[in-house]
C-alpha cells in the first residue's frame, strides 16, 4: 500500500511539474509570437490604417500606431478607421494632440467615420487633415459629461453609514453615501465648463468655424453625416475606400494604393488572457461609474 501510495504522490508531483513547464513555454511563445510586421519591407508606399473602435479608455496603443507609422519611409499616409462613441476626455486629447506631432513631421492623416463618431472620437476626427463621414453616420454630439450615483437616501432607509475623514470640503466631491452640495454642483460644472471650452476652440479652429456658431452647434446634439456636411463639420461623404482613395491621392500614390495595419496577437499569454477576462468582469460591474469621471461621450 505504501509503495502504490508514493508512486502516486510521484505521479501527482511530476504531472504538476510537467504542466507548469508547459504553461511557462505557452506564456512566453504568446509573448513573443504576437502582432508585428516589417514596415520596412519593399513593395512602395503604403496607407496605414488604425482602428479606433469602441469606447475610448486609453490612448496608449493608437499614440504608439501613430510614432510607428510617422517613423516608417514608406508609409505617408494613415487612415482612423472610426466606430466610437468618445470616451474619458484625456486620452482623447492625447491621441488628438499626437495626430497634431505626426501631421507636422509630414505624416498624411484621413479620418473615416464609420456607424457611430461622435464626442471624444469626434474630437479625434478633428486633428486629421481630412475627415470622411458616410451619410448616415452618427456624429458631432460635441460636448462634456460627468455623472455618478448618490445613494444616500437609499443607505439611510437600509441604516448603512459610511464615514469619510477628508481634509477639505471637496475632498469627498462625488462619494455616492452624501448629498450632492451646491458648492460641489458649482465646482463640477466650473470643471465641466473648461473641458467644454478646449473642445469647442478645437472645433473651431480646426473646422475654422466661428466659435459662437460652434456653441450653437455643440450642445450635445448628434447629426447625421449628411447634416454635418452641411454645417462644416466633415468634408465630405464617402466610406472607408473612399477614404483609402483619398490618403492616396493626397500622398501621392499611384495606382491601386495597398493598406496596412497591425493584428492582434493570434497566441495569447496566459497573462493576456487573465488580464483580459479581468476587464471584462470590471466593465460588466461597471465598477468606475461609483466615482465622477470625466468624458466626452455619446450617452
Amino acid at each position: 500500500m505504501a509503495a502504490k501510495k508514493d508512486i502516486t504522490i510521484t505521479v501527482v508531483i511530476v504531472g504538476s511539474a510537467i504542466a507548469f513547464f508547459l504553461l511557462i513555454v505557452f506564456m512566453f511563445y504568446g509573448a513573443l509570437t504576437g502582432e508585428g510586421f516589417d514596415l520596412s519591407a519593399t513593395g512602395g508606399d503604403k496607407i496605414g490604417v488604425i482602428e479606433i473602435y469602441g469606447t475610448i479608455t486609453d490612448s496608449r496603443e493608437i499614440v504608439r500606431q501613430l510614432k510607428k507609422y510617422s517613423e516608417s519611409d514608406n508609409v505617408p499616409a494613415v487612415i482612423l478607421d472610426i466606430n466610437s462613441p468618445g470616451g474619458a476626455v484625456v486620452p482623447a486629447l492625447e491621441i488628438y494632440e499626437e495626430i497634431q506631432k505626426v501631421r507636422e513631421d509630414g505624416l498624411i492623416v484621413v479620418a473615416s467615420l464609420g456607424s457611430v463618431a461622435a464626442s471624444g472620437a469626434y474630437l479625434i476626427a478633428c486633428g486629421c487633415d481630412t475627415i470622411i463621414a458616410n451619410s448616415g453616420s452618427m456624429t458631432g454630439s460635441i460636448g462634456t459629461i460627468l455623472s455618478y450615483p448618490v445613494a444616500n437616501e437609499l443607505m439611510d432607509k437600509v441604516g448603512l453609514k459610511y464615514e469619510t475623514i477628508k481634509s477639505g470640503k471637496y475632498k469627498d466631491v462625488g462619494n455616492f453615501a452624501r448629498p450632492v452640495t451646491k458648492d460641489d454642483r458649482e465646482m463640477l460644472q466650473n470643471l465641466i465648463s473648461d473641458a467644454y471650452r478646449q473642445f469647442a476652440e478645437i472645433v473651431s479652429e480646426s473646422r475654422d468655424i466661428p466659435i459662437l456658431e460652434v456653441h450653437k452647434i455643440a450642445q450635445g446634439q448628434v447629426y447625421s453625416g449628411a447634416q454635418s456636411l452641411d454645417l462644416g463639420l466633415v468634408d465630405k461623404l464617402g466610406d472607408y475606400y473612399d477614404a483609402v482613395d483619398t490618403a492616396a491621392k493626397m500622398a501621392g500614390i499611384e495606382g491601386k494604393p495597398k493598406t496596412i495595419k497591425e493584428v492582434k496577437k493570434r497566441n495569447l499569454s496566459i497573462w493576456d488572457i487573465l488580464f483580459n477576462n479581468l476587464a471584462q468582469v470590471r466593465q460588466h460591474l461597471n465598477l468606475e461609474k461609483t466615482s465622477p469621471k470625466l468624458e466626452y461621450i455619446m450617452n
